[in-house]
């Protein structure tokens, strides 16, 4: 009888792993996107106040979203590894 509820324990734990994992990857892709139109939208309004700095904007703006882009990969990389 024991032995069973070990293995009904841990086939949950397992289950709890695959659940967690989803949601901490969802979370993140949630994250980036709200990151990057956060940027975005600061880029179009700094962009639409000083329009000869355009390109300077835009450059800052697409390295920050690689980066926020980077992080996000990473951290769904590591949610599927605790998989």
């Amino acid at each position: 009888m024991e032995l069973l509820s070990i293995v009904v324990l841990q086939a949950a734990a397992t289950g709890l792993n695959a659940v967690g994992a989803t949601i901490g990857a969802g979370l993140a892709v949630i994250g980036a996107g709200i990151g990057i139109g956060k940027i975005g939208a600061s880029a179009m309004e700094a962009i639409g106040r000083q329009p000869e700095v355009a390109g300077d904007v835009r450059m800052s703006m697409i390295i920050g979203a690689a980066l926020i882009e980077g992080a996000a990969l990473f951290a769904i990389v590591i949610c599927f590894l605790a998989l």
